[in-house]
């Protein structure tokens, strides 16, 4: 298993793939701010196009290689509330990557203040058994170059 460890020319600091999120009123709870498990969702759609910004077609995955990625395990930290109309900045970074599976770690921002944090373990599977199948070459290749410098969202910055 390679720990992939993306940072720039300063030591500490690190290249996370950023993506924009507006609360909606959808996204909150009764006393309007942000239900705790939308977060996941947060994630989720950063983690999917931070895969687009690597140039991973989950659809042709599953059509061309019979491979899928789900869920296997998430863990989230609350800090601070994010309210209605917020923009929530998600920032997703590799943690690990395995043979089958890689690690995230996610961070929720709003204007310079940490709002969540979660580690998320994503698998791939085979699309029919939903067996553990390893994650095909081209992907694993894509996944460690990450994506370049001129794609939207990544960035260094957190807020």
């Amino acid at each position: 298993m390679r720990r992939m460890n993306m940072s720039t020319s300063q030591p500490g600091e690190e290249i996370g793939y950023t993506w924009p999120i507006r609360v909606y009123y959808e996204d909150t709870d009764a006393g309007g701010i942000v239900f705790y498990a939308n977060y996941l969702k947060f994630f989720e759609r950063a983690r999917t196009e931070w895969l687009r910004a690597c140039g991973v077609d989950q659809n042709r995955l599953a059509d061309e290689a019979g491979a899928i990625f789900i869920v296997r395990s998430t863990a989230v930290d609350y800090r601070a509330p994010a309210r209605l109309d917020d923009m929530v900045n998600v920032v997703s970074r590799i943690e690990r990557l395995g043979r089958a599976s890689v690690d995230f770690a996610q961070e929720a921002w709003r204007d310079g203040t940490l709002l969540a944090t979660g580690s998320v373990r994503v698998g791939c599977v085979d699309r029919i058994a939903l067996r553990p199948t390893a994650i095909p070459s081209p992907v694993l290749a894509a996944l460690r170059r990450g994506p370049s410098a001129s794609e939207p969202g990544v960035s260094t910055d957190k807020d």
